[in-house]
């Protein structure tokens, strides 16, 4: 995933993008850890800026040694990792039926996940209620002995109870149309009093955390995107409630500058159709739900091919990944479909089911991870670390649906990005682009690509 950060930056915006480079490298690097030298070497920053970035890492407890290497020549290489437990994020899927949470490490491993059914026609104050309800409950059920829920942040933010000690923000997913730059959604297919609620202002102020906004097809193709070894160019596949996709060309998201990209679900492959809910007729969404609705999965399937040719011809993307609730019920069928339909055109792109059953939760988490390591190119990374935030105070509901707490490190904490609750401002030029004084040069121009 490559990020473009414009004609020039200031030096505080430059020594974030040099310590993202560095972060990225510990996170891909894994509990083996790299060495000063070989980030060095793969940054292209000077072993003296590596070593002031990595001092202030490890002091805010985001790295810290794996032991040593051997080198050859010298006295052993002392070599770094990321300490996953060092902050944490939260993913939230609004689907049209269901919510499903998803705490996460700061490497995005889930931590723990809660699911409860909700319905998104109940309106944006009642279905935020409950979704800020849900999210103390799973804080609390994920919260380290010990921890004192009633104190005052350090930025006079009061915790919601107990939890981890540092959430960076949360990532919410729902269906679009929508504009994730504004935080706003649209007309959503079915759901229409949503259209215009400015959606990410409202969660963030009920959980006193930042929150960035995206639909669910874009925050899992994010989460897809960020996993080593990702295709530079492809198009998930989403069929579930609805049918949506979320793409990622040359390694970046592609939002389209009204988020309006992806929108799959609303092509018209039958003129004079049957009716959809957009207003349309014979759009492939309303096809592709009334054959799994009469039991046909072979002809939901060849429809969704051919709505995946279409993506395949006009982007000319790598690989088609499908997902959703409506294909892992047979993922089979829907791989096998979808593949025949572009092999008898001829189409090159292999086609796979992905195999994340919380791939929308778990993306969800990476709009607020992501810019940590200068990952997504159209949200602003986090800021220097200050003082962490806690969520905003509320009821704890008396009963909850069941929540997951996941094995591992005890959570801990890191700041949260400026993603919300107000858009973040971009970048600053420079008249001339300054040398970071931790690098010792300018890498302004330089871009970003995931591993």
């Amino acid at each position: 995933m490559t990020r473009d950060p414009g004609g020039g930056a200031n030096l505080a915006a430059l020594r974030g993008h040099n310590a993202a480079l560095v972060l990225d490298l510990l996170r891909t690097a894994g509990e083996a850890g790299i060495s000063r030298l070989e980030l060095a070497g793969r940054t292209g920053l000077t072993p003296q800026a590596v070593s002031k970035i990595t001092a202030r890492l490890r002091a805010e407890g985001l790295a810290a040694e794996a032991g040593r290497r051997a080198s050859t020549g010298g006295k052993p290489r002392t070599v770094l990792r990321l300490v996953p437990a060092a902050a944490h994020a939260l993913g939230i899927h609004l689907d049209r039926d269901a919510l499903t949470l998803a705490l996460t490490d700061l490497t995005g491993a889930p931590v723990a996940l809660r699911h409860r059914p909700l319905t998104l026609t109940d309106g944006p104050e009642r279905v935020l209620a409950t979704t800020a309800e849900e999210v103390r409950a799973l804080l609390a059920a994920t919260a380290p002995d010990g921890e004192d829920p009633d104190g005052e942040g350090p930025d006079g933010a009061n915790p919601v109870g107990k939890g981890p000690a540092r959430v960076l923000g949360a990532g919410l997913a729902m269906p679009g149309p929508l504009d994730h730059r504004r935080g706003v959604a649209g007309r959503v297919t079915g759901a229409a009093m949503w259209d215009g609620f400015p959606v990410r202002d409202a969660l963030a102020a009920r959980l006193g955390l930042p929150v960035a906004l995206d639909k669910d097809t874009n925050a899992a193709a994010l989460g897809l995107a960020v996993r080593p070894g990702a295709p530079r160019s492809f198009a998930y596949v989403h069929l579930g409630t609805g049918l949506g996709a979320g793409l990622v060309v040359g390694g970046a998201p592609l939002r389209g500058e009204r988020t309006g990209a992806g929108e799959l679900g609303h092509q018209t492959v039958q003129l004079d159709g049957p009716p959809c809910a957009c207003g349309a007729r014979g759009c492939l969404e309303v096809l592709c739900l009334a054959a799994v609705v009469r039991g046909d999965l072979a002809e939901a399937a060849r429809i969704l091919g051919t709505g995946a040719a279409n993506l395949v011809r006009l982007l000319d993307i790598d690989r088609v990944l499908l997902g959703g609730r409506t294909v892992l019920a047979a993922p089979g069928v829907f791989a096998d479909g979808t593949a025949a339909v572009l092999a008898g055109l001829r189409l090159p792109a292999p086609v796979e089911v992905a195999d994340a059953p919380h791939a929308v939760a778990l993306g969800a988490a990476q709009l607020v991870l992501a810019p940590v390591f200068g990952l997504d190119p159209d949200r602003e990374p986090a800021p220097d670390p200050g003082p962490a935030r806690k969520p905003a105070p509320g009821p704890t509901p008396e009963s909850h649906p069941e929540s997951h707490p996941a094995s591992g490190p005890e959570p801990t904490l890191k700041p949260a990005p400026d993603s919300a609750p107000a858009p973040a401002p971009a970048l600053a030029p420079a008249p001339a682009p300054a040398p970071d004084p931790e690098s010792g040069r300018d890498r302004s121009s330089e871009g970003r690509t995931i591993r």
